[in-house]
């Protein structure tokens, strides 16, 4: 059900809401179901919303059966993450048309073009960052993706420009096409996370949005260490949301706002890593490589006695029943 002129469950979020960034090999399907049970707990500002990793839909309308097959467990959820969005990434608007109308029929709540990405691969095909190079083309993109999901709000992650700062040619563009809302990383594409995120752009973006009486809504993006500095950056830029990334490492609870969980005994984290690396086996251990899991525990096994030896052993595992009984050894 879209409300409020395309802005669907955009228009219903409490703010200042809160997001979860898309990552690949990190927010997929095992990952975001751990998050879910441990942020949406009952509390105020845990009303946040999800992405999925990004997904080709060039891929989608052009691969084979096994590799369209493959591309399809990228967008398998939970009713527990919604609201949820589906991100794609192509520079043909009949491909991202196609991917939308997937994305509505599979049920997502919104769908999110990847204008960011710097990623070279995805570069050589005019996508992901590139399209900052080409705004004509962004354009037909968002317009795509309306023609293709008509029932649900469509939204743009984004930076604020590629090899310099573009944010006041390149924003106006975007918001001509009314988007749901705009997320944009803070930093150029050349900058990658190289520098701190400017914040003071982001307030810039919300003055350019209201100049020019748009109803697109900004979400900042970059270098948000948990929710409390996120509601500093959002009160301070304007902003009506904040995207969280890094900070989820080793922290599925970080949405939840709890105090309790976020100074949980060592012996409850240990559990929950042993629990989402079971999970990851079940849902997508015949896809994708077990390797996936171990950047996952560097982020949990820190910050408490043991934590390097753990980790060390841990980086040696292949299977979830061998990391389930290193961790048992280790707690008793």
């Amino acid at each position: 059900m879209t409300t409020q002129l395309g802005r669907g469950f955009w228009a219903e979020l409490p703010k200042p809401f809160f997001v979860l960034a898309p990552m690949a090999n990190v927010t997929d399907a095992a990952f975001r179901r751990i998050i879910a049970k441990y942020s949406k707990i009952r509390h105020p500002m845990s009303d946040f919303v999800m992405y999925t990793e990004f997904v080709s839909a060039d891929g989608l309308c052009r691969a084979g059966e096994e590799g369209r097959a493959k591309l399809m467990r990228d967008l398998v959820f939970s009713d527990a993450e919604r609201p949820i969005v589906a991100q794609f990434f192509t520079s043909t608007p009949e491909h991202m048309e196609k991917a939308a109308a997937l994305a509505q029929e599979l049920g997502f709540d919104g769908v999110d073009i990847n204008m960011g990405c710097p990623d070279k691969t995805i570069e050589k095909q005019g996508a992901g960052a590139k399209l900052m190079l080409n705004s004509s083309l962004a354009v037909q993109l968002i317009e795509a993706a309306k023609r293709g999901a008509q029932k649900l709000p469509i939204s743009v992650k984004t930076r604020l420009g590629y090899n310099k700062d573009i944010l006041d040619e390149w924003l106006p563009a975007l918001l001509a096409a009314k988007p749901a809302s705009i997320t944009l990383h803070a930093r150029t594409r050349k900058e990658m996370s190289k520098v701190p995120a400017r914040w003071e752009r982001v307030k810039r973006a919300v003055e350019i949005r209201n100049e020019l009486g748009s109803n697109t809504l900004i979400i900042g993006n970059g270098d948000i260490k948990d929710l409390e500095d996120a509601e500093k950056k959002v009160k301070g830029s304007g902003a009506d949301g904040a995207m969280l990334g890094r900070a989820i490492f080793g922290r599925p609870w970080l949405f939840s706002n709890s105090y309790e969980l976020e100074n949980m005994p060592v012996v409850k984290k240990l559990i929950i890593l042993a629990e989402h690396t079971r999970l990851f086996e079940e849902l997508l251990g015949d896809i994708k490589s077990f390797s996936i899991m171990k950047k996952h525990f560097k982020a949990y096994c820190e910050g408490f006695p043991g934590a390097k030896e753990l980790r060390i052993q841990l980086m040696e595992t292949s299977t979830a029943a061998e990391v389930e009984d290193i961790v048992k050894n280790f707690l008793s």
